[in-house]
């Protein structure tokens, strides 16, 4: 098949030269078992969709820079390309390198944003970087595109990067990049309804899309002053929104959505739905938001509200959607997936906190300060730092001066409290000896969005006994993301256990595997693995209560649950048949 799939003229989208409307729905691969795939693209379909979107996480497929990105098993972007184009859709690929999608550091290796770059521009540290990662990728999206007889018809230069800078060399460095490796297709790239904006992120010659959860007509009158000759295309329209740790749950009445989608698709508009369906940031790949100099960090659950819900549920606004796109094709999906009866499992409580963490081999660095996450070469988890500063008689204030993002302050192996940049000291009673003091730094999740992106991680400034700094420190990754399950099991039996927080397990009978939700009523903070495999984060701040835990993820006979609890342990596990994600609250993203 020959020539580009997507043309236009005269305001109008063809496909190979008939009139078309792109009516597409972001679902991405990373955030979807791999065994659910196409399901959610049969979903998809289902609610009157003739495209599905993606982004690619560079940190997804290669989180160490001495290892070779990896395409195979949950990174197969491939295979979830080609599934697509069997069940007949068409795919539109943002492989960024800057995604934002509200995961970690918008996708951005930090092995790279933790060096004194330029990152997002035309620094040739960073494109060089950037260059060999297409090299990698591209050339696979290529061979997947319309012209070759794929699904794929248009790929999205960078991402809302008129958010962020107006290095234009970038941009058409990133453009030239992907048709040097073969891309043929539609490009386009993707902004805010606003001057700012669309100055800093649009390219000549290359289609404009936008990005907005309201006011349409505004955004389409703004771009036919400016790309006369372009049809309207909004690439993300945002139909529900996300969550932070200790904020509402955030949501969008179905009316609401559906009068700005229909909005958007008249007159010939095409859309993505950002998201058709969310799904889940599973492990510690959640990312966040920096709001004044503060960490907002993104929750386990990306359901965004979504038509499709979380465990692939059809809401109320998936009907409401299907009936405004225009859907006539008899819906095949189930309305919800059977779920496991609700139970209640006993957590047993195997192991300290300290005492598990140690038991998991690393290498530990010692230097006079403490060493950041970058330092160590680890992306999420913990760092162990320990010192033994001698503390003179009486009360004093030992101070974390930069604290990134959340510590947990032991001496003597006594908790004495938890240090954020909120409330960055705590009190110590010396008797004039030194003590061990050991400090649990936590990364909350990586700035994904904005001017924030690449911050460090870590203790990244001096630590104070009253004004002295404390000096000489081990530091010790505790790279959670990737403990195998045998590191998993050699931390829960590092027994015995005798303080409130550590591991604990619980065993949950399974006759045939179906979707559950998991609940720790009663426990404060942590994280929770499925058979050896990180399902994500808890915390009772909330909004977020259960957890989804996809059939896949489970076994016929017994699983274990495994729980690292860093404040105050629970003594059940609740497997419930319902999600909860907190008190609803209604949000619309507006661009003044």
């Amino acid at each position: 098949m020959n020539g580009t799939a997507l043309t236009w003229h005269g305001r109008r989208l063809y496909r190979h030269g008939v009139p078309h409307r792109v009516l597409s729905g972001g679902l991405h691969y990373f955030r979807v078992h791999p065994e659910l795939w196409r399901d959610r693209l049969r979903r998809l379909i289902d609610l009157g969709l003739n495209t599905v979107d993606t982004y690619i996480p560079w940190n997804f497929h290669q989180p160490h820079e001495d290892r070779a990105p990896r395409f195979d098993g949950w990174r197969d972007v491939e295979r979830f390309i080609r599934m697509a184009g069997e069940e007949g859709l068409d795919v539109v690929v943002r492989p960024g390198p800057y995604i934002c999608a509200e995961w970690s550091n918008g996708g951005l290796p930090s092995w790279l944003t933790g060096r004194d770059i330029a990152i997002r521009s035309s620094d040739p540290a960073f494109t060089d970087a950037v260059g060999r990662w297409f090299d990698a990728l591209v050339p696979r999206l290529a061979a997947l595109q319309a012209a070759e007889g794929g699904p794929v018809v248009a790929v999205q230069v960078e991402n809302e990067f008129g958010s962020y800078g107006d290095d234009r060399a970038y941009l058409c460095w990133l453009r030239d990049a992907l048709t040097a490796r073969g891309v043929t297709e539609l490009l386009f790239t993707a902004d805010g309804p606003t001057e700012l904006m669309l100055d800093g992120g649009t390219l000549p010659g290359t289609l404009t899309a936008v990005t907005l959860g309201s006011k349409p007509d505004a955004a389409r009158r703004l771009l036919s002053a400016r790309r006369p000759d372009e049809p309207f295309v909004v690439a993300e329209f945002w139909n529900g929104w996300f969550d932070h740790w200790g904020e509402p749950h955030h949501v969008r009445g179905v009316d609401s959505a559906v009068r700005t989608l229909r909005g958007i698709i008249a007159d010939g508009g095409s859309v993505s739905i950002y998201m058709a369906h969310g799904g889940t940031n599973f492990g510690l790949w959640a990312g966040g938001n920096d709001h004044e100099g503060r960490l907002q960090s993104t929750v386990t659950s990306y359901d965004s509200d979504a038509p499709i819900a979380e465990d692939g549920t059809l809401t109320a606004k998936f009907f409401a959607m299907r009936t405004a796109l225009g859907a006539e094709r008899p819906v095949r999906s189930s309305a919800r997936p059977t779920t496991l009866p609700p139970a209640r499992v006993p957590l047993v409580h195997r192991a300290d906190l300290i005492a598990g963490l140690r038991a998991v081999r690393a290498t530990t660095s010692t230097a006079p300060r403490p060493a950041s996450f970058e330092e160590l070469g680890l992306d999420a988890g913990m760092v162990l730092h320990t010192a033994h500063p001698r503390i003179p008689p009486g009360e004093h204030r030992l101070v974390l001066t930069d604290v990134r993002d959340r510590a947990l302050v032991l001496v003597d192996g006594v908790v004495l409290g938890v240090a954020c940049p909120d409330s960055p000291e705590v009190k110590v009673l010396g008797t004039g000896e030194a003590v061990r003091l050991e400090v649990l730094v936590e990364n909350l999740g990586r700035v994904n969005y904005g001017p924030g992106i690449g911050r460090h991680k870590g203790l990244l400034g001096p630590v104070l006994v009253d004004r002295r700094i404390v000096q000489g420190w081990d530091s010790t990754p505790v790279a959670l993301q990737e403990w195998s399950a045998t590191e998993l099991e050699s931390a829960v039996a590092a027994g015995p256990a005798t303080t409130r927080a550590g591991f604990a397990d619980a065993t949950v009978h399974v006759d045939v595997p179906e979707d559950t939700f998991l609940a720790l009523p009663g426990s404060g903070r942590g994280l929770v693995w499925v058979n050896g495999f990180l399902l994500g984060r808890y915390w009772e701040i909330g909004p977020q209560v259960t957890l989804y835990c996809p059939a896949p993820l489970l076994r016929a006979g017994a699983n274990t649950v495994t729980v690292l609890e860093l404040a105050r342990l629970g003594g059940v596990l609740e497997l419930r048949d319902r999600p909860e994600l907190g008190p609803p609250e209604e949000y619309v993203e507006e661009f003044a």
